[in-house]
């Protein structure tokens, strides 16, 4: 018969500890050694190595929150879209660039296979200066999307976009939405 675990939290070692030696009586050893015994069970060193890791955990947590958004970058590739949320005009600025592709790139469906044709259809919808080839070389070399060499086939890659395209794609498919009512 297997055995379910089951998960033990403490709060505080030193009241649990102090618990245990109770419990334990005459028998108990001294209060250090005791915690570096319940330690050791958890997969530590001893208890110093607990309490840096544990140290080290809230620190991470605190510094986890997410990086926020260059704002006038954002402004400005959302300046470059219309009010339907097609892109005006091809940016000058390199990573205002890359802020309109990925708008763009939210636009090719996901995870499904689409020929050239069907890839300028996409991009065509969604600028108004009639270049789709510009657009998809460029999403090509910025990794956005892969093609076979003989351009048969072209695959939006997925993975997370940075935190002020996710801005830029979201104040997009507002007007995407509004353009589609």
């Amino acid at each position: 018969m297997s055995k379910i675990p089951v998960p033990l939290h403490v709060d505080d070692l030193t009241p649990f500890v102090r618990t245990l030696a109770t419990q334990l009586g005459e028998a108990s050893p001294s209060h250090l050694t005791l915690m570096n015994m319940v330690a050791r069970a958890a997969g530590y060193q001893n208890v110093q190595h607990m309490r840096a890791d544990s140290a080290a955990s809230r620190r991470l947590q605190a510094r986890s929150d997410p990086p926020a958004a260059n704002a006038r970058t954002v402004e400005r590739a959302l300046h470059l879209f219309d009010a339907n949320g097609r892109l005006r005009q091809w940016p000058s600025k390199r990573s205002v660039q890359n802020l309109s592709l990925w708008a763009l790139w939210a636009a090719v469906p996901a995870g499904r296979a689409v020929n050239e044709a069907e890839v300028n259809a996409y991009l065509n919808a969604e600028h108004c200066f009639d270049d789709p080839a510009t657009l998809r070389r460029t999403m090509i070399s910025c990794g956005l999307l892969t093609r076979r060499r003989d351009g048969s086939e072209y695959r939006r890659i997925e993975q997370e976009p940075p935190v002020d395209a996710k801005q830029v794609i979201h104040e997009i498919a507002k007007r995407r939405r509004a353009r589609s009512r």
